[in-house]
């Protein structure tokens, strides 16, 4: 009987996604993301990871680095009892500046081909499997395999969707939220019903009827063979297994989720754009602070002049007005 998978994202769907990754120390799981995978492999589910690595066509690591790095993921994942079964991954990009590596292909997401290889070799029904990913070319390649899917919709990373992109089957903003609408939409498929084996009574043999002499007064009765019910079985509603989780658990989840979202939010404050604006607006403010000079320089002065001292406080005062004007145009930029 063919296996069922739940075929994952990478980068901001297992592990926090910081670029190009190029290094083992850059290697962190997203928070509950390894639990979501132990709760996905008790429903029964393959785990496997398909992934663009266009890194490697770009000349910014090669494919024994990308090995380093999903060996130090599985030791991660291993620390909290959850493995995968599988990676596959697409070195490839039609424009990459390594020529051995400059192609299309077919593994290349939004294309399937990862998926269908990875069901060919594990013989896996894709019709019953998952793809999760916070992308919309990861739910493009989870439709044209024939898999259902879930669009991790972040709200510091917020998926863009072009025209043409399809739509995800469900959205969740994490893995564990995820792994509820997956527990969901098996509890809502109905069970088969049990099949009923007709159950026919054997014929007994036919004995021949003795002769009835003239003396015998009572007749022999044919004995008859009862009806026999078909029991039926009642189709069960699948029972869900509510997994007892302590309250500490549930607030150290939380508290590492609050973390993540914080770390995000500082490293893209880090990073802010450059601006001839705001560049121009800081020598502006330099220049400010050089007419005050003068101006109190002026006015300290034995043979100093209030005019030369108005003047500069002028200045001052009309570049400190561009000045600000030109901050306040970069920040409603």
């Amino acid at each position: 009987m063919p296996d069922k998978a739940i075929f994952l994202d990478r980068d901001d769907t297992i592990i926090e996604d910081t670029g190009y990754i190029n290094s083992v120390e850059q290697v962190k799981l997203i928070p509950a993301a390894a639990q979501a995978l132990v709760e996905l492999r008790k429903l029964g589910y393959k785990l496997i990871v398909v992934s663009n690595q266009s890194g490697i066509a770009r000349g910014l690591f090669t494919e024994q680095t990308l090995s380093q790095i999903h060996e130090r993921l599985k030791q991660l994942l291993a620390e909290h009892n959850a493995y995968l079964d599988r990676i596959y991954y697409c070195p490839y990009l039609p424009d990459g500046a390594v020529g051995k590596y400059r192609k299309d292909s077919d593994w290349r997401k939004p294309k399937p081909g990862m998926l269908l290889a990875a069901a060919k070799e594990m013989k896996i029904n894709l019709a019953d499997s998952w793809m999760i990913g916070n992308s919309y070319i990861d739910v493009a390649a989870g439709k044209a395999a024939g898999c259902r899917t879930i669009l991790i919709k972040s709200n510091i990373k917020p998926p863009v969707k072009n025209q043409d992109d399809p739509d995800p089957d469900f959205e969740a903003i994490n893995m564990r939220e995820a792994v509820n609408v997956v527990k969901r939409e098996i509890a809502r498929k109905p069970a088969p019903l049990p099949q009923l084996h007709m159950i026919q009574a054997e014929t007994p043999p036919q004995q021949a009827e003795p002769q009835i002499k003239p003396e015998q007064v009572q007749q022999e009765e044919k004995p008859q063979m009862p009806n026999e019910e078909i029991p039926t079985e009642q189709p069960q509603e699948p029972k869900t297994v509510n997994q007892p989780v302590s309250e500490q658990s549930k607030t150290e989840q939380l508290l590492e989720e609050i973390k993540f979202i914080l770390k995000s939010q500082r490293r893209s404050e880090q990073f802010t754009e450059f601006s001839a604006m705001k560049l121009f607006a800081g020598v502006l403010q330099v220049l400010v602070m050089f007419c005050l000079v003068v101006a109190i320089w002026y006015r300290l002065s034995p043979a100093g002049k209030d005019n030369a001292v108005f003047t500069a406080l002028g200045f001052a005062i009309t570049l400190q007005l561009i000045a600000l004007t030109l901050y306040i145009m970069h920040k409603d930029r």
